[in-house]
């Protein structure tokens, strides 16, 4: 049972250091909403801006953790080029109003202040991807506790 508790606790102390690695800062969420709040066109940011800004809208469609797991089930990499271009694309898709790669799920569409373009906020496939995820996690943890109930039923019953 120590071996349970101890393995569970490692497992929680993983997750909160992987998430940390993920975390995105409150000052470039700042930096993000500063530049979106202030209209400036799309040819005037940098493609550092643009990626924060990517990072803030997926912040607010994704808010921590479920960001996280996002990059985790995209295979993106903190830090890596792909996540960076991930995240410049979707600037480029929500506040520029252009027509890079495709969506990321489903079929909602959103107004641009900015020039009167929608974007394609695909989050169905997400939803529908973490329910399938939730419901597993579920049955894999029953089936732990079952047969721990059974090992601790096999040993009660020898002594």
């Amino acid at each position: 049972m120590k071996k349970i508790i101890s393995l569970s606790f490692l497992f929680l102390i993983l997750s909160l250091s992987i998430a940390s690695v993920y975390a995105v800062t409150q000052d470039e969420l700042n930096q993000a909403k500063a530049l979106i709040d202030s209209n400036i066109s799309c040819n005037q940011l940098t493609n550092d801006q643009l990626e924060i800004m990517g990072e803030y809208y997926m912040e607010q469609m994704m808010p921590g953790e479920a960001h996280v797991r996002a990059h985790q089930m995209m295979g993106l990499t903190e830090g890596s080029e792909a996540e960076e271009q991930f995240h410049i694309n979707m600037t480029k898709r929500i506040y520029c109003g252009e027509n890079v790669g495709g969506g990321m799920m489903g079929n909602n569409y959103y107004q641009n202040s900015q020039n009167n373009n929608s974007y394609q906020n695909n989050s169905f496939g997400f939803q529908v991807f973490f329910y399938v995820l939730l419901v597993l996690v579920v049955i894999i943890l029953v089936l732990i506790i079952l047969l721990l109930v059974n090992k601790l039923k096999k040993h009660g019953g020898k002594k």
